[in-house]
């Protein structure tokens, strides 16, 4: 019998817990993340998810539990974790009176990287993140943008395995998101594995391979986007006809699937639940016999929004910019990370 393949872990955390004082931030934590994959990890605002990041990242010892990067013991061996890892935090934390070539070259020299190497390197990062033109340029110059992608390249001149991402995007506009997708996609592509922290649903659905959702310190669902998404509530068919006289005609075509339509005469759509595309296909040779024309047919899932609203109650636009009140925030260094205060 053949044994199945299995992918060596990246990051490994087993029942994490993190106390101050009376109050546990973070209740029994546990998740694994394969080599060369992302995990989101969603929450509303003050539920654990950067006290996790920052037990993961050896900037703050677990009061109990364990977790492994690349193999090595956040507590037992944090030198070699760090050596093994990058980090990201919510605020850029490049020094914007240096260029963007001196601020690699300083965080290179701290690493130890010899000068023709972290040149060699910068070199790289800077056509990696479409810095080059800018790359001799103080850095309090640069778009928010700009300093978001040198502060990720930083983190990544000694070619970490594994990255940590805390709120990657936020405080950037939509272009500038989905440049830096683009370019996070491209480090998964190469091999690095992600942990990324978001308050944007979307940046989850877009990026994560897994998802893990903590609420209260304690992990309230774990899987796929598209399991989340099933979790939420079943498919539903949306229909949108062309003309208003056609309306309910076309509701009565949809009820022969035997679920409730609910009609919307304004917007001339019509929705019902379904199990998936077999129900589309139907519905789709239904009004082709029937000569109704439509405008729009399709079968929409739940987002990721719906799945936060089920699970916390709420949505995620209610919630401020995560800020666990009981540490202060992350940041990058030279030699790995350090305590910033915010």
């Amino acid at each position: 019998m053949t044994t199945p393949h299995r992918t060596p872990l990246a990051i490994e955390a087993d029942n994490l817990v993190k106390r101050f004082g009376d109050f546990t931030a973070v209740n029994g934590v546990s998740f694994t993340v394969p080599e060369g994959s992302v995990l989101g990890l969603l929450g509303p605002n003050g539920a654990g998810k950067t006290t996790t990041v920052r037990m993961l990242a050896t900037l703050s010892p677990p009061t109990s539990g364990t977790a492994r990067i690349a193999g090595y013991d956040v507590t037992r061996e944090p030198d070699l974790v760090r050596q093994n890892m990058g980090l990201t935090g919510q605020a850029a934390t490049v020094d914007e009176y240096l260029t963007g070539r001196e601020n690699i070259r300083l965080i290179g020299g701290l690493y130890g990287i010899g000068r023709r190497d972290i040149a060699r390197r910068g070199d790289e990062l800077l056509e990696q993140f479409s810095l080059t033109d800018a790359g001799d340029k103080q850095v309090r110059s640069y778009s928010g943008g700009m300093r978001r992608r040198l502060d990720l390249a930083v983190s990544l001149i000694a070619a970490p395995p594994v990255l940590f991402l805390d709120e990657p995007t936020t405080g950037l506009d939509p272009r500038s998101r989905n440049e830096l997708w683009e370019v996070l996609r491209a480090l998964v592509n190469d091999g690095t594995t992600l942990l990324l922290t978001t308050q944007y649903l979307e940046e989850a659905d877009q990026l994560a391979d897994d998802i893990v959702v903590i609420d209260k310190g304690e992990i309230i669902a774990h899987g796929t986007p598209l399991q989340l998404k099933e979790q939420a509530g079943a498919a539903s068919l949306e229909l949108t006809v062309s003309d208003a006289a056609d309306i309910d005609a076309a509701a009565a075509l949809l009820r022969k699937g035997g679920g409730e339509v609910f009609i919307d005469r304004n917007a001339r759509r019509l929705t019902t639940p379904a199990g998936g595309l077999g129900d589309l296909t139907r519905a789709a040779g239904w009004l082709d016999d029937s000569k109704i024309s439509v405008d729009d047919l399709g079968l929409a899932r739940p987002s990721l929004d719906d799945v936060f609203l089920a699970l916390t109650g709420h949505r995620a636009e209610d919630d401020e910019k995560d800020t666990d009140t009981t540490e202060s925030g992350l940041a990058t260094s030279g030699t790995g990370t350090e305590e910033k205060s915010r």
